[in-house]
């Protein structure tokens, strides 16, 4: 089963000075505003995107947050730790304020919730440690790796305050493609963490995140419903399921996605459920065949299966398509299959998606 996972990390990386200059910005969008609400629908859940600009440019960031700032409710953080200089000795606060206050202060601004994951291995090879740690020889099952996550976890609860902290990021993925101790170093430091926040009086909504089309045995494998009843074994702290859902690898038209795709997950429980990442392509990738009518029409089935069980959020990865060729080299062979998931292509040109989007916005959020 192959490892494919879409946060694209290097563009993050290579976008973060563009983001820490958000908060000395004015200006920047020309967005325009969802259609007024439609008043025979409501939802449950409010909606986000990931921080990724579609290039690593301060007007790119700036242009992107203004416009999807506008249509949403919620935003994820979602990053590999800063492992080199943790294990360098320098402090979690300090790291922080220079590279997140500023970047939340705007969001917040912007009337945004924040989410912000913790992400323990490599989000764009579930199979291998963090990048960084990779580089420094360290794993996370080493002691002092593991105290260095659960120190910048507290400074995240205490220094940015986010609304919701996920703790590892595609466990069942993770536990599928990493080997056992490096998923048993994953359980063994989000419990720990988990105590840790709760011990220091935080008030953030704890996760991890699964991966639904895993669950469902496929994303590129052909095996029968496994289900997570082994996620909520080993992370029992959970107090909200995150789901991430990239349909379009194992399904050919979103209406085939089965009605119980996300409620099956949870198989009687009644924990909130929130969407942490995920969408649909617009471009033919790799094996995947799809076009920007399809990408829409997956935003209205997206909203039967959020309605089956009252989800408490709908984050989108990415609110423009990601322009490769402004990303430094090497590029992971994967990030290609992740690239059209925006709502705009990355020069901000409207898809029918955003549309889609706008329309289920527009419903009113239910308290």
């Amino acid at each position: 089963m192959p490892d494919l996972k879409p946060f694209p990390r290097l563009v993050v990386v290579a976008a973060a000075s563009a983001l820490m200059a958000l908060v000395s910005a004015c200006g920047g969008g020309s967005a325009v505003a969802p259609s007024p609400p439609r008043a025979e629908l409501t939802r449950s859940w409010r909606m986000g995107f990931f921080t990724v600009p579609p290039r690593p440019s301060v007007a790119a960031a700036i242009e992107s947050i203004d416009r999807w700032s506008l249509r949403a409710e919620l935003v994820a953080i979602h990053e590999e730790l800063p492992w080199t200089e943790l294990l360098a000795g320098v402090a979690p606060e300090t790291i922080l304020a220079r590279d997140k206050v500023d970047l939340v202060n705007y969001l917040r601004s912007k009337g945004l919730a924040i989410y912000f994951m913790l992400d323990l291995t490599d989000g764009l090879s579930r199979g291998e440690e963090a990048p960084q740690l990779r580089a420094l020889g360290r794993s996370i099952a080493d002691p002092e790796v593991q105290q260095a996550y659960r120190s910048y976890a507290l400074a995240v609860a205490s220094v940015l305050n986010p609304e919701i902290i996920g703790l590892a990021a595609e466990t069942n993925l993770i536990r599928v493609a990493a080997p056992a101790p490096v998923y048993a170093a994953v359980v063994q430091v989000t419990n720990a963490t988990a105590s840790d926040l709760k011990s220091a009086g935080s008030q953030a909504t704890l996760l991890v995140s699964t991966q639904v089309e895993v669950a469902w045995g496929g994303l590129g494998g052909n095996g029968p419903y496994v289900g997570i009843e082994r996620d909520f074994a080993d992370f029992p702290f959970m107090e909200m399921l995150g789901l991430s859902s990239y349909p379009y690898f194992d399904f050919t038209q979103p209406e085939n996605l089965p009605v119980d795709y996300y409620s099956r997950l949870r198989n009687g429980r009644t924990i909130p459920v929130m969407v942490v990442e995920g969408g649909w392509t617009s471009a033919a990738v790799g094996n995947v065949q799809s076009s920007p009518a399809l990408q829409a029409r997956y935003f209205n089935q997206h909203a039967r299966l959020l309605d089956s069980v009252a989800a408490r959020g709908v984050i989108q990865l990415i609110y423009a398509d990601i322009d490769l060729a402004a990303i430094p080299p090497p590029l992971p062979v994967n990030l290609p299959l992740f690239v059209h998931l925006g709502l705009t292509d990355s020069d901000f040109n409207a898809k029918p998606a955003l549309a889609a989007w706008d329309a289920l916005y527009a419903r009113p959020l239910r308290p």
